[in-house]
């Protein structure tokens, strides 16, 4: 049994959703179009590989949209069963989601800088269903909203989640070289990586093995 979930992010094809499934993880990451990083697909890829996922797969579509109209299109042209907000979205997001996608579970990410990303995550926790701690930085001048590969500070990670009453993924830099470590201090629901487990941008079987047989 992993010790946490496990979510593979930056899924290319129904080759590697099968790949990140055999190899035990219970979600899948999606990524839309973005102002940087890696892995972002086009959207009617990320159809294509929400429709044929097995049935108890978490498919994450993430869309750096915020305006509520748009992110209900982007998420029901999709046709996932999960969307990830990586951005800090208008007001009346949520509530449009809650009612155009009732059936798709709401993730926010919560970009972690400094001490105000606690309250950052005790704010909009009543609000969705699960929060996701990375290590982007929204303010750069080239927007960084994920796949950054770089750690953040486990520690206020940590406190939110010792805090909030909602699932934690924890995302940011990690890979078999730190998945325990990470584990054991922040306690997550889940771990979320992308560049941790691959090769020259393409899922590498023997690190996602490796990481694995830590978890377990």
């Amino acid at each position: 049994m992993l010790r946490a979930h496990l979510k593979v992010c930056c899924i290319q094809s129904p080759a590697e959703a099968r790949l990140a499934i055999e190899h035990g993880a219970s979600a899948i990451g999606l990524v839309a179009a973005m102002p940087s990083g890696p892995g972002s697909i086009a959207d009617d890829v990320i159809a294509e590989i929400a429709a044929v996922a097995p049935p108890g797969i978490a498919t994450f579509l993430l869309t750096s949209r915020t305006d509520p109209d748009a992110v209900v299109e982007h998420v029901l042209r999709s046709r996932v069963n999960t969307v990830q907000l990586v951005d800090t979205v208008l007001p009346g997001t949520y509530a449009a989601l809650r009612r155009w996608a009732p059936g798709v579970r709401i993730v926010q990410v919560i970009h972690v800088q400094s001490e105000d990303s606690i309250s950052e995550a005790l704010a909009v926790q009543d609000e969705v269903d699960v929060l996701l701690l990375d290590s982007g930085r929204p303010a750069a001048a080239i927007r960084e909203l994920g796949g950054t590969g770089r750690v953040h500070d486990w520690e206020h990670s940590a406190r939110i989640v010792e805090r909030v009453g909602k699932p934690v993924y924890l995302a940011g830099g990690i890979k078999p070289e730190n998945v325990r470590e990470a584990i054991e201090r922040v306690r997550p629901y889940g771990i979320d990586l992308c560049s941790g487990v691959r090769t020259d941008g393409k899922l590498d079987a023997a690190k996602l093995g490796a990481l694995v047989a830590v978890m377990r």
